[in-house]
């Protein structure tokens, strides 16, 4: 089934991008689902872009971002680039907008030596101690390359004939027991962009080296891909599943919000952490993308309680955070 025939089954469903509704942003109703709510997936300035990159020009910086999230009255946010940790924006975005709790994440891609012990310890070690989710590669990942316009690229693997890696398994053991700077938190574990297979033995492994924070990235969507039964597999493994509002929006739209509320449905709200993995140019500001897609959610029968859980409480766990009262 074409993209565009999933738009076209979701009129009215699927989030609608343009530049009117990128200027007005979200409802005041949906907006207001916002309250407490930790983005776990903001993609910011500075990053870097061009030939090289492979990434998409960026709508706003960490300070931007760290503003309108005090102004939408959320929790905080993670800051999510594909080839640098950001524990280090996450101490400058703090000092500019106290108010708000902004956390930093290492991609394991090629340009911080792909998966690397001592890159996880140097992110660990950064001051601030904001530091919070270490994710196996994404952009580098095979399974990203072998779907990309230019899969002869060079890549991370992790696996072979599902096998971890014994690269693998020192990251993970590295993750599960790396210290953050004046923190007693444990840094969690992301996914990535690695094959459904993959993930699935990622969390596997995880769980028995004792992390007991990971999220499934974006586990439904391009390049993942992971079947219903996959990702409840994942959920029963104590992973969170992460569901993103980017994909419901504008030329993005791979799903309608009726797939997302029947899938959310089936793994449960108990299990499922909503984000935006948002903040591309030209799109809507990532608060903006996840209250909406809470907005529609809700319109489709989950409840304030459980989008809470998915957006409040759920994002808080992963972080190793203390609850916050409804």
């Amino acid at each position: 089934m074409s993209r565009r025939t999933l738009i076209g089954m979701g009129a009215g469903l699927a989030l609608v991008t343009s530049a009117a509704s990128h200027a007005q942003g979200a409802s005041v109703a949906a907006r207001a689902l916002l309250r407490d709510a930790i983005d776990v997936h903001t993609h910011l300035d500075p990053d870097s872009f061009g030939p090289h990159s492979n990434q998409a020009a960026r709508s706003l910086d960490v300070v931007d971002m760290a503003r309108r999230a005090q102004r939408a009255g959320m929790r905080g946010f993670v800051i999510k680039q594909h080839y640098d940790q950001t524990a280090h924006l996450a101490y400058l975005a703090r000092k500019a907008v106290p108010e708000v709790e902004v956390f930093g994440m290492l991609c394991s891609n090629r340009t911080v030596g792909g998966l690397n012990p001592e890159t996880v310890h140097h992110f660990a070690e950064v001051l601030g101690g904001h530091a919070r989710i270490v994710s196996m590669p994404t952009w580098d990942a095979e399974n990203y390359v072998r779907q990309s316009k230019n899969p002869t690229r060079p890549a991370v693997p992790i696996a072979r004939e599902g096998v971890l890696l014994p690269e693998t398994l020192a990251l993970i053991e590295t993750i599960a027991h790396a210290q953050i700077r004046d923190s007693n938190v444990k840094l969690a574990l992301a996914t990535g962009h690695v094959s459904a297979d993959e993930a699935l033995l990622v969390i596997r492994e995880a769980r028995r080296r004792g992390i007991d924070r990971i999220i499934a990235t974006h586990a439904m969507g391009h390049p993942i891909n992971m079947t219903l039964a996959q990702m409840k597999e994942a959920a029963g493994l104590g992973a969170f599943i992460e569901f993103v509002a980017n994909f419901l929006s504008g030329t993005r739209a791979s799903f309608t919000v009726q797939q997302y509320h029947d899938a959310i449905r089936e793994i449960g709200p108990a299990r499922v952490i909503l984000s935006s993995d948002g903040g591309q140019a030209n799109r809507p500001f990532p608060d903006d993308l996840i209250a909406e897609a809470a907005q529609q959610l809700h319109e489709l029968g989950l409840s304030h309680g459980e989008l809470r859980t998915m957006l409040v409480d759920n994002p808080a766990r992963l972080l190793g955070l203390p609850q916050r009262p409804s």
